[in-house]
């Protein structure tokens, strides 16, 4: 369904009620003209002949430093992004190391400036002056003006976002060092530029309801990945009442969600997602959802879960923003219902599935005791427990055995706490979503067993999920300590759960020293 259709059609549904299933597929591309076309049509033939980008880019960084006037300045360089947007991925790749390798930083200017830079004497300060400028400037890739003409532009931050994205993916195939260290250069300026556009002062916070644009409905529904949204009566009751959804937008992108957080609020933490509807039909009670956002009843809310955050920009990789959101979003909440004290995730835990395989690939011992060891064998009715562990986990289906679901939820919760409290990498939780909830100054509370039963959840961590509570006045102090001291603040529980880990593998390591010894 085009976006058009979808604008015209969702008054209809909304007032019928209907709950056809939300299209995800054939999002249109853009281009720098601020026109949008879908991935079947195009405005131009693309062809696969090479580009000769070469003199138009020497064109364009002819006129850096002279007195052209900046329409035609900007005229060039809209033509530059309308020719990148309408190319073909090989073509794209191929301006990307053009941009990288011959609009780079010269290390024979830096070199001259800095010599006489060091040769003047300190007490000529106008000339330390001159040549600081200098250097300033040579150290500066000239492809730092070419991004700053193009955010300049209409839809050319976006433009750039996407771009990024690109180089993300150009530097993830970089073909050896060299050419790596070029990218991550090209990377790194661009990088720059977007964390300085992006910084929290430029960004607005909306909130979306069932009364908001149609376009960005669509848009919150396509960029919900964590828990797919199903139909219209899904999207309906995640901005309805007891919920709360925000977005990040950016004036040079309007009406594009940069960050999008779903929020329950309930009675309690719900340690399931099942749960976060248990709450909401307790607080309901025989109202069940025919009710508006005026008519939500207060003194029953006491918790607010933010059980979905996404960053829906490849290209603002590295750039922190969700962090922003939930505080802001707590805070107003917090200001809205007075009687919330408790504020806290129920996050997924990506990857743990493959640690875990790995674990398992190594040892067995790492993750089970040997008397849980000949339970899960005789359960499973094999000698090989390693190959019957991996095709077992690698479906669903275990899930509703009870006799081995029970088996295993000890070894594996206590895997899984090993893995979110003491895997590291460079000091830091090596899950990704754990570190970006621990360095936001969250707490990791409580480890929940079966809290995503679905296919998607067991499949990406045997249906595990985290509560990171946050404890608003104790967020700057945690996330000082974990930053700079690599010290993860965690629960009595998960602490516990942890010991009982390392006392597996410091038996693990006894046994595997005694048998070396014989």
């Amino acid at each position: 369904m085009s976006r058009k259709l979808f604008s015209e059609f969702l008054p209809i549904i909304r007032h019928y009620g209907l709950t056809t299933k939300v299209n995800l597929a054939n999002t249109p591309k853009w281009n720098v003209k601020g026109e949008y076309r879908s991935s079947s049509t195009s405005l131009h033939v693309e062809t696969n002949s090479i580009l000769p980008v070469d003199e138009e880019l020497q064109e364009i960084f002819k006129l850096k430093n002279t007195k052209f006037s900046n329409w035609i300045i900007e005229n060039k360089v809209r033509a530059l992004c309308v020719r990148y947007t309408e190319s073909n991925r090989e073509n794209r790749q191929r301006i990307l190391r053009t941009l990288a390798l011959q609009y780079a930083v010269q290390h024979d200017d830096i070199c001259q400036v800095a010599k006489k830079l060091v040769c003047t004497e300190p007490e000529n300060e106008r000339q330390m002056i001159v040549h600081e400028r200098t250097l300033k400037n040579v150290l500066t890739p000239p492809y730092h003006w070419l991004f700053f003409i193009i955010g300049r532009l209409q839809h050319g931050v976006k433009f750039l976002v996407d771009l990024r994205t690109d180089v993300l993916e150009l530097m993830s195939e970089a073909k050896d060092m060299d050419e790596s260290i070029i990218i991550q250069q090209l990377n790194h300026t661009l990088r720059d530029l977007l964390l300085l556009w992006f910084s929290i002062g430029f960004l607005h916070m909306e909130r979306i309801t069932w009364e908001s644009g149609c376009d960005i409905l669509q848009k919150v529904s396509d960029y919900e990945a964590i828990h797919p949204i199903r139909n219209w009566l899904d999207l309906k009751r995640r901005v309805g009442p007891y919920r709360r959804c925000y977005i990040f937008t950016h004036p040079s992108m309007p009406r594009e969600p940069i960050v999008v957080l779903h929020t329950a609020l309930c009675d309690i933490i719900p340690d399931t997602v099942k749960g976060i509807e248990e709450a909401e039909s307790r607080i309901l009670g025989n109202a069940k959802r025919h009710i508006t956002f005026l008519e939500e009843d207060k003194s029953k809310i006491k918790a607010a879960i933010f059980y979905s955050i996404a960053s829906t920009q490849k290209g603002l990789q590295g750039i922190e923003l969700g962090n922003y959101l939930i505080k802001e979003v707590a805070s107003e909440i917090t200001t809205e219902f007075p009687a919330v004290q408790q504020l806290s995730s129920l996050s997924p835990i990506p990857n743990f599935k493959t640690w875990l395989f790995d674990k398992i690939k190594q040892d067995v011992a790492f993750i089970f005791t040997m008397q849980e060891y000949e339970i899960i064998k005789d359960i499973l009715k094999t000698k090989d427990l390693v190959s019957a562990l991996k095709k077992i986990l690698s479906t669903s289906l275990w899930t509703n055995d009870k006799q081995l679901s029970e088996s295993l939820k000890e070894p594996l919760l206590r895997a899984c706490t090993w893995y979110l409290y003491k895997e590291k990498r460079r000091g830091y939780a090596l899950n990704s979503v754990a570190n970006f909830h621990l360095r936001n100054g969250a707490m990791m509370w409580r480890i929940n067993w079966m809290a995503d039963p679905s296919p998607r959840g067991v499949a990406n961590s045997c249906g595990i999920m985290v509560n990171y509570r946050y404890f608003l006045e104790e967020c700057e102090k945690n996330s000082r300590n974990y930053i700079e001291h690599f010290v993860i603040n965690a629960s009595e529980s998960v602490i516990n759960i942890a010991t009982q880990a390392e006392k597996l593998r410091v038996t693990y390591n006894i046994s595997y020293d005694n048998m070396n010894e014989s």
